[in-house]
């Protein structure tokens, strides 16, 4: 039986499963979430979801959220309908004007790291440490792959039909439908 398939059969369980979390301070949620992060199988699929789902803004149908995934700040994501989240990713959703946006059919492969925030390290007077952080919104648009190991760093939108190669690291927006490798990622071809 397909993702999608399962998904449907069971969402009136994770609707339920929602509503009893909603109930529950934000806190308590997240702290539910990190207990839950290495849960492998069906069960700990549909805790995630449920879960995430009591905590963010908009999270869409048939999301898959595999064990030991890292979401920081999980009330500053978007996730559209679709969406794999492999293991080993973190996802650094950064505060008030950070966040990440994650549209529809992506494919995010295990030890991608996305970050919505940067450390200021302007001030030579300062040392960097103190310096605090900026938070800049990643976007990654729909039907978008995203390969192995790849970083994203924050103020990045990746756009619809991407596919971002292993190990490649994301310092400036891409072109709709391009293929990128490398560090920086630079477009190879179109597709």
């Amino acid at each position: 039986m397909r993702g999608r398939d399962q998904f449907a059969r069971y969402k009136w369980i994770l609707t339920i499963l929602i509503s009893i979390y909603k109930c529950f301070p934000l806190w308590v949620r997240k702290s539910a979430l990190e207990r839950h992060r290495n849960m492998r199988g069906k069960l700990g699929l549909g805790l995630r979801y449920a879960i995430l789902k009591s905590i963010t803004e908009s999270i869409g149908d048939n999301v898959a959220i595999y064990p030991g995934v890292y979401i920081f700040h999980p009330e500053n994501i978007i996730i559209g309908n679709n969406v794999s989240i492999h293991p080993m990713s973190y996802i650094e959703c950064g505060t008030e004007s950070g966040g990440v946006f994650i549209g529809n059919d992506v494919s995010i492969a295990h030890g991608t790291t996305i970050m919505g925030t940067t450390h200021l390290f302007e001030n030579h007077e300062s040392r960097i440490k103190d310096q605090g952080v900026k938070n800049m919104p990643v976007k990654i648009e729909d039907n978008v792959w995203v390969g192995a190991k790849v970083v994203i760093l924050c103020g990045v939108t990746v756009r619809t039909g991407c596919i971002i190669g292993a190990s490649s690291v994301v310092t400036k927006s891409t072109n709709t439908n391009g293929i990128y490798v490398g560090a920086p990622a630079h477009q190879i071809k179109e597709r």
